[in-house]
């Protein structure tokens, strides 16, 4: 199967979750509504129609099984974990920070419990995306693999922390799919990413449904996936890759904290109008 038809599959799957979830959602429709930024009343069933849909076009791609299942594992447990954020998770603690903080004075949040599970689907899920390839000794073998977790993680957080505006988070997952027409053994992950994205762009935008934590998360660690199995194949600079991927995703989330991404997107004139691309005005 080709990338693009992995992209048609997981935009099939993605519009045929959507329309389930929209008839039949867990817990209730009410359970899923939130108020977008401009007070307006939208859906987080996108995000579990976008991580079927995605998972579907994983899992029928033509991927090497450690591939396949590696990424099935990043993208299953980043949906599931960031959907029980979505729904039981409060705003009295924000950002990694709040969540953190939460954890050091001994209460834990839903927050909390998403990052560190994913934290630790990232390292799993790296352990099974490198397996097999050599990278020295157990010692460096382990760092690497405890880095790569960390680009998967960090990608799941990065693209929640984009997700404030309609069509952002889903745009940036969009931007990779050149990459996929062009080959490559991440070719089918970018497609999948690029097929459920496309599938849901309309609604996003619309201002009808938004990713919330589910979505992002699984969206964000798939691209992660894409981003260690991409560099798998670089041979001795991979892990010098994947740990300068790694400090980038550090820095931009370190950032987070202190600058508004939006503010940045807004007086940015091209980012502006690319942000602003296909939205109500």
């Amino acid at each position: 199967m080709t990338s693009l038809a992995t992209a048609l599959v997981a935009a099939a799957a993605a519009r045929a979750a959507w329309t389930a979830l929209l008839g039949r959602a867990p817990g209730g429709g009410a359970a899923w509504r939130r108020t977008n930024h401009r007070g307006e009343t939208v859906t987080l069933l996108e995000g579990p129609a976008w991580t079927a849909g995605a998972l579907t076009g994983v899992l029928l791609a033509p991927l090497p099984s450690r591939v396949r299942a590696g990424t099935a594992l990043a993208v299953g447990v980043s949906g599931l974990l960031g959907a029980v954020d979505d729904l039981a998770g409060t705003t009295s603690d924000k950002g990694l920070r709040g969540h953190l903080g939460a954890l050091a004075q001994g209460r834990v949040t839903t927050g909390a419990v998403k990052v560190l599970g994913i934290g630790a689907a990232g390292v799993a899920a790296a352990g099974v995306l490198l397996r097999g390839r050599p990278r020295g000794g157990r010692l460096a073998a382990l760092a690497d693999t405890v880095v790569a977790g960390g680009v998967v993680a960090g990608t799941a957080n990065l693209l929640n922390l984009l997700d404030l505006r309609p069509g952002r988070a889903l745009k940036v997952a969009l931007l990779p799919a050149p990459a996929a027409l062009a080959g490559g053994n991440a070719a089918p992950l970018l497609a999948a990413a690029a097929g459920a994205s496309a599938a849901l762009l309309g609604d996003d935008l619309g201002e009808r449904a938004m990713l919330g934590d589910s979505g992002a998360n699984a969206a964000g660690a798939l691209l992660g996936c894409a981003v260690v199995t991409a560099t798998a194949r670089a041979g001795r600079p991979g892990p010098a890759l994947r740990a300068a991927a790694l400090a980038g995703l550090v820095a931009l989330t370190l950032a987070s904290e202190r600058v508004s991404f939006t503010r940045v997107i807004e007086t940015t004139p091209v980012l502006r109008e690319l942000d602003g691309l296909g939205r109500r005005r």
